[in-house]
């Protein structure tokens, strides 16, 4: 048992660094997102994570909440033991739910009052696919219910867009010891294949069901948008 904790231990530690090397604006968005469901949800609450694995949003919203119950949905059980640790080393296991699949593994009778889907979106290629999980999560919260969205976003044709891209992979030869070559596998295919305009996204949330949408956090090409169900 002693070398599973060790493992998994590890796997937590290196995906905290790769997630803050990725997105190096990646605690102060985790902040801002706090505050957002803050704002709009009451001290008891029940709150929805879409890629919950990694745990990151348990440890920086449910320390300092601790009325909220969480539900996360995670396709990786490796991510979703590191996110069972987490949650029980902050002795809040008891009000975590741990989901090994998709969001269409919720149940569909489950609501909450809140929903984060935070460096997913990105991840699903076809556009219809983007769509149908955006409506999958407005189906699950309540009327008036804050939504927090972050993913990559761009038009990877657009000159500024490159401009940033080329930000990015500099910041990671600055800040680790990868030689160029392995910078530009790690890259390759994750920006053409995987990005989106900001008016596409903006369109894909209207149709899923939200409004009062807000641009409320940007680095390079990441992007985060605050929201209500309709």
């Amino acid at each position: 048992m002693a070398n599973k904790m060790e493992f998994d231990n590890e796997i937590a530690t290196e995906y905290d660094r790769g997630i803050r090397r990725t997105l190096p604006t990646y605690d102060p968005m985790l902040r801002l997102a706090q505050t957002f469901l803050r704002a709009n949800l009451e001290e008891t609450a029940s709150l929805l994570i879409v890629g919950g694995g990694g745990g990151n949003e348990l440890k920086a919203f449910g320390p300092t909440n601790p009325g909220w119950s969480f539900t996360a949905v995670d396709p990786s059980k490796d991510m979703l033991e590191v996110a069972k640790i987490k949650a029980e080393q902050m002795e809040m296991d008891d009000r975590v739910e741990l989901i090994n699949g998709t969001i269409e593994d919720v149940p569909i009778e489950s609501t909450f009052d809140g929903a984060t889907c935070i460096l997913v979106l990105h991840f699903i290629p076809n556009v219809d696919d983007k769509l149908a999980l955006l409506k999958k999560v407005r189906s699950h919260l309540k009327p008036g219910a804050p939504f927090v969205l972050v993913s990559k976003f761009g038009d990877p044709t657009n000159p500024e867009f490159k401009e940033l891209v080329t930000l990015w992979k500099n910041y990671w030869l600055d800040t680790t010891r990868l030689p160029t070559e392995k910078v530009e596998e790690l890259m390759k295919g994750t920006l053409t294949e995987l990005s989106i305009s900001e008016e596409k996204l903006r369109e894909l949330l209207i149709e899923a069901g939200f409004h009062r949408i807000a641009n409320f956090f940007r680095t390079n090409h990441f992007g985060g948008w605050i929201c209500h169900a309709i």
